[in-house]
């Protein structure tokens, strides 16, 4: 399966800037469940790869988390950085981003994250570097801490399953078209000792199908 260099990644996403917003319509649902179900209330440290423009974590600032929680972002691009820091300003200190060289190794310390959220991401990332960013999770968060991903999924349903069939063909032959995102099925790569899957759906939005898991990090023999 070809997947997008860094740096192919890095400049489509740049150029794409802004308009990512325009995605809405078939990545709310999948973001509104999630929001449903991974318990951002209680949360006193987040922690997000991939954070594009900072829709999501301002929509987590404004309306989930605590005041007093804290959030910090990463990304690839630094037209979704300047875009991020920019639409975050407002809260201050409690909202940093910055941007990565595509290392799957952060600085934050181990076990000091409550959850860790990765929205339309991993879709783009390798296997080898997906079992990567899931062991970071692991590490950065704390027992019982939520992983909580969503991505675009296999579908159910003739349509949904369909429309995965022929974005992973598109995607074999010019994965630069569709931004280097395909289709996943992330459950199996999520090890049951070190994971519970506290929640998993599928959702299609006009066709488009997304799957949504969230995942607790077992407590650390």
């Amino acid at each position: 399966m070809p997947i997008l260099a860094r740096s192919e990644a890095r400049a489509f996403y740049d150029r794409l800037g802004a308009r990512q917003d325009t995605q809405w319509w078939y990545e709310d649902p999948a973001t509104d469940d999630l929001v449903a179900h991974a318990d951002f209330a209680p949360a006193r440290a987040v922690f997000e790869l991939g954070c594009g423009t900072g829709r999501f974590a301002h929509r987590l600032l404004e309306h989930e988390l605590s005041p007093a929680a804290t959030y910090a972002g990463v990304d690839l691009s630094p037209v979704m950085v300047d875009l991020a820091r920019k639409r975050l300003a407002a809260f201050g200190s409690r909202a940093g981003v910055r941007q990565s060289d595509g290392d799957l190794r952060f600085p934050e310390t181990d076990a000091g994250q409550d959850r860790f959220v990765c929205n339309y991401v991993l879709d783009l990332l390798s296997e080898a570097d997906i079992r990567a960013a899931i062991s970071e999770a692991a590490r950065m968060l704390a027992d019982g801490g939520l992983l909580c991903v969503a991505s675009l999924g296999a579908g159910r349903g003739p349509v949904s399953k369909g429309m995965a069939g022929l974005w992973r063909l598109v995607h074999r032959l010019r994965p630069a078209w569709l931004g280097g995102c395909r289709p996943l099925d992330l459950a199996p790569m999520l090890a049951p000792e070190t994971w519970h899957v506290r929640h998993r759906r599928r959702i299609v939005a006009w066709g488009i199908p997304s799957e949504v898991i969230v995942a607790a990090r077992r407590a650390r023999a």
